[in-house]
């Protein structure tokens, strides 16, 4: 999701603070139902699926992340435990049976985004949002606040304990932390890095975010001294300037997401009106190799991810910015979708080329926000497979091993919160970890959905112990 211009966020979130939703209650798997008709959507709180994705669990946010304002955001995984951001702070799950999740902690550490990544015994939380300090009792800094009187970046918990996260530190970025990439060190570096994308959407000369934005801040982590963490680079992605303002996409003041493949030295990063292939060989020093736009039908690049070869890339575009109806059939099926490329070429010659788009088959009411967000391969050995969140449209599995013919294999939804007014909602995110789906939904908690059809079987016998939305590890080698 990306906010409304800087300045104008808080306003907005009040507004939907505004709105009244009944959480969820326990759901039983046995409420999934068969697949409705498209024109057909279900209604309030039913839940529709296909036969072969099913509800496993549910745990409602807790107090005190049970408002509406609370937004759930991103996942990180570790062991037996799941990481899920909120607007308020983050809540660790013991998943070691994943049909019955326990809370295992909830941390009070308000911030908007507060998406989160491990490693070890580290976990990072970016905050987007200005605020009085760096501290987990911070306030929203008022718009007049200058200097040493706003905070927005990285803080970074030792979760040796997971039970009980303990503050270590925090790194000051410019613009904040809208998402976040861990990269590990190369061989012999005792240290994590944390790309840090943000952005500027509104063009105001706003205090730590002065424009041109056109860079990302890199944050070393020593392993062995994490309160020394620090930025050590901030690397300008375009220096002859992005996408420029007023051609059918948002301009470029910056990256919502980058995904990275260490192992293959190489990253996707989504920068608002580029979609770009980046060098990571150098950790400090990454470099943009090519860029894409789409001025037809691409409004807003905001995440990546690779297929396991890393010889294609899935970006997104979110029109709307999470918060609009964008899965109706005024939008259509180009809009507001996934766009398949294939990495063409090699070396500093290789190329983005354009394959097919990826939406949704079915068709959303008007009081549903609904556009492509955030999902993960599922390690299907010679296929590729994703699983991907779409807010209040739902949880979708697609292939797209054909680029020019993606198809979807399973999808389970809720219906619309209200069947009057839009309240923002829905899955934002869904990753495949360790044989089941983890949906993060933004109002009714964790799900936990279990897949069964003969294509995606297979991925129930891999196993990794750590999985970071925006760090791709090659699952043949788990």
């Amino acid at each position: 999701m990306h906010p409304a211009p800087r300045g104008r966020r808080l306003k907005r979130l009040a507004v939907l603070s505004t709105a009244t939703v009944l959480l969820s209650l326990l759901v039983a798997p046995s409420m999934s139902a068969a697949a409705p008709e498209a024109d057909t959507p279900p209604g309030v709180d039913e839940i529709a699926s296909s036969p072969n994705l099913t509800q496993a669990a549910n745990i409602p946010k807790q107090a005190p992340f049970n408002t509406t304002s609370a937004f759930n955001t991103d996942w990180a995984f570790q062991g037996k435990y799941a990481y899920g951001g909120n607007y308020n702070g983050f809540t660790v799950y013991d998943i070691s049976r994943p049909k019955q999740p326990q809370v295992a902690a909830v941390v009070v550490c308000p911030g908007s985004q507060n998406d989160v990544s491990v490693h070890g015994d580290l976990l990072f939380l970016g905050t987007d949002s200005q605020r009085s300090d760096n501290s987990c009792n911070s306030t929203s800094a008022p718009p007049e606040s200058t200097g040493d009187q706003r905070w927005e970046g990285v803080k970074i918990f030792d979760i040796s304990d997971p039970v009980h996260p303990q503050y270590v530190a925090a790194v000051k970025t410019d613009c904040g932390s809208h998402t976040q990439t861990l990269v590990p060190g190369k061989k012999g570096d005792r240290s994590v890095y944390i790309y840090v994308s943000s952005y500027n959407l509104s063009r105001a000369s706003v205090p730590n975010c002065q424009l041109p934005h056109d860079k990302i801040s890199v944050i070393k982590v020593p392993l062995n001294d994490p309160a020394g963490a620090r930025v050590v680079s901030t690397p300008i992605l375009f220096p002859e300037g992005g996408n420029p303002q007023g051609n059918g996409t948002s301009e470029t003041t910056g990256c919502h997401d980058i995904t990275a493949y260490p192992e293959k030295d190489l990253a996707a990063g989504a920068c608002m009106g580029d979609g770009v292939l980046i060098d990571i060989a150098d950790r400090v020093n990454p470099k943009v190799i090519t860029a894409v736009r789409d001025t037809e039908n691409f409004a807003f690049w905001h995440s990546a991810t690779f297929n396991n070869d890393g010889t294609k890339v899935v970006f997104t575009d979110e029109l709307g910015g999470g918060s609009g109806a964008e899965c109706t059939a005024e939008v259509g099926p180009t809009k507001g979708a996934d766009a398949i490329y294939a990495i063409t070429g090699t070396g500093k010659n290789r190329k983005l080329s354009f394959r097919s788009y990826f939406k949704i088959p079915r068709i959303n009411t008007s009081t549903e926000n609904c556009v492509a967000h955030n999902g993960s391969l599922i390690p299907v050995p010679g296929r590729d497979i994703m699983v991907q969140a779409w807010y209040q449209g739902g949880i979708s599995v697609w292939e797209f091993t054909n680029p020019r013919n993606p198809r979807e294999i399973a999808y389970w939804e809720r219906g619309p919160l209200s069947a009057t007014q839009l309240i923002l909602g829905g899955s934002w995110s869904a990753y495949w970890y360790n044989g089941y789906i983890y949906s993060n939904d933004i109002q009714k908690g964790l799900d936990v959905l279990d897949l069964v059809d003969a294509k995606t079987d297979p991925a129930k016998q891999l196993r990794t112990n750590r999985f970071n939305a925006q760090t791709q590890d090659n699952f043949l080698t788990w």
